[in-house]
């Protein structure tokens, strides 16, 4: 079976070009969308609902930095084992902590800055972190690119607290 990659014919990379990732997948869709087979048998609706289906679970995931991020382990034999293994290093941690105190600090005082400023620095420690994993995962060091899989986990997990602080204080 293709993997992801193979459907849109891209390199097996997580440095990938989004504007050439919308094109294969608007491509492979215009091919496999029910509409072409309205006139078909039901078989090969059923195909072609299967193909439509998969071309878009694979450009989600695709599109998506950190699922790409996790595809590619999956792809190359390594668990993140997410649930199992939450180690982090101290200092990221700490990290944690910190901007978790000034998002419960900045949503009890309604303070849009302070939101603002921790979503640019989440907005920073994110870009850095997915250009080291795609470092990693482009030079076959998966192993080491996995544990900050983990951490990018952790930092959209608080991106999404972030948003809905900004939606608490605004709404």
């Amino acid at each position: 079976m293709q993997n992801h990659f193979d459907l849109f014919n891209l390199p097996q990379r997580f440095s990938i070009d989004i504007e050439v990732l919308n094109r294969a997948y608007r491509e492979v869709q215009g091919q496999v969308h029910p509409d072409r087979f309205a006139n078909a048998s039901d078989a090969e609706k059923r195909v072609a609902m299967q193909w439509a289906t998969r071309a878009n679970e694979a450009f989600q995931v695709l599109k998506s930095p950190l699922q790409r991020a996790m595809y590619l382990c999956e792809l190359n034999g390594i668990e993140l084992g997410t649930e199992s293994n939450t180690a982090m290093p101290r200092e990221f941690l700490m990290q944690q902590m910190e901007w978790r105190e000034a998002l419960d600090d900045a949503k009890a005082a309604k303070d849009l800055g302070e939101l603002e400023t921790l979503e640019m620095k989440l907005r920073n420690a994110r870009g850095a972190l997915e250009r080291a994993i795609g470092e990693q995962l482009d030079s076959g060091k998966f192993e080491q690119a996995a544990q900050q899989v983990r951490q990018l986990m952790f930092i959209q997990k608080f991106g999404d607290d972030i948003a809905r602080a900004f939606d608490a204080v605004t709404g």
